[in-house]
């Protein structure tokens, strides 16, 4: 069944050896230190607002791709959604890059992150940038995300029942009076009905029990290797969030010491589209003070 309307063509497409087919959207001049916007689960490249647009215009060249099995990138056949392939994707992107990334990461792309860069002896990037995810994360959030992705899978009749879905799992948000923006996260099927874009075997990998007690060892030693990064890293979180509480961001701190903190008010989970000026401005200060442009050095001088 094909979709009845298309979105925009990403404007890169990174072609891994793993097979995925990885669309982006680039912003800036490609020879600027490349900074990787990764989002979270159930979400595509445009869940970054403005923000890499913004920060292309302060020197960076910036990146917005979806994950495997999300937006305008390749669904795994055989339902490979765990969270070791999203990081060998990463991997792979990044070889592609010539120079090290600045990693942005929320949620799903945040972990992604963390894997990338410590399963390897070498760094992967110059920094890393959490956005409200941390190596433990609360289960009642992580099973509300769960909950509003599982009761989207039958699809809506119509846009205004969209947004009326996410009404109810994000009432804090003011409901869009023009409701066009959201078909950059639907696609419509022939039988008229609007579902998310990505793919809902996705959904099968969280299932309860899917992971024996020596997967979920593993990952969690996986993540206990962030007190082995040195690079500059930035933890971004919503103070409203009900995924990261204040414990688990301090323990995080306490794991990585020499990591930078904002704690962002009125913000939940979805940061960036919560308060995206507020942390674009974030994220471009960290950006500016550890990897000022070239051009920016000669202005000051």
């Amino acid at each position: 069944m094909t979709d009845a309307f298309a979105l925009p063509a990403p404007s890169l497409r990174f072609e891994l050896p793993n097979g995925m087919s990885i669309a982006a959207d680039a912003y800036g001049d490609p020879s600027d230190q490349p900074v990787l916007f990764l989002h979270g689960g159930g979400q595509t490249r445009h869940a970054w607002g403005n923000s890499a647009q913004l920060l292309a215009e302060h020197g960076f060249y910036t990146i917005c791709m979806d994950h495997r099995g999300h937006g305008e990138s390749s669904w795994a056949r055989l339902g490979e959604y765990r969270v070791y392939h999203f990081a060998e994707d990463l991997q792979q992107v990044i070889a592609q890059l010539g120079q090290k990334p600045i990693l942005v990461g929320a949620s799903l792309g945040g972990i992604a992150s963390l894997l990338a860069e410590t399963e390897q002896e070498e760094s992967v990037a110059k920094a890393v940038i959490l956005v409200d995810v941390t190596p433990r994360l609360e289960t009642d959030g992580v099973d509300r995300i769960i909950g509003f992705m599982t009761e989207g899978t039958s699809g809506f009749d119509s846009l205004e029942e969209v947004a009326d879905s996410i009404a109810a799992y994000l009432p804090h948000r003011k409901r869009p009076k023009d409701l066009s923006g959201l078909a950059k996260n639907l696609r419509r099927k022939e039988d008229g009905r609007y579902y998310w874009h990505w793919d809902p075997n996705m959904l099968k990998t969280w299932e309860p029990g899917r992971y024996t007690e020596e997967n979920d060892r593993k990952l969690k030693e996986r993540l206990q290797d962030v007190r082995s990064i040195d690079i500059p890293m930035l933890l971004i979180r919503g103070r409203q969030s009900d995924l990261v509480s204040k414990e688990t961001a301090a323990e995080f701190l306490e794991m990585v010491p020499h990591a930078e903190y904002v704690d962002l008010a009125d913000a939940h989970h979805m940061v960036a589209g919560d308060r995206n000026d507020a942390f674009t401005d974030s994220v471009k200060e960290f950006l500016l003070r550890h990897f000022a442009p070239s051009f920016r050095t000669l202005e000051a001088d």
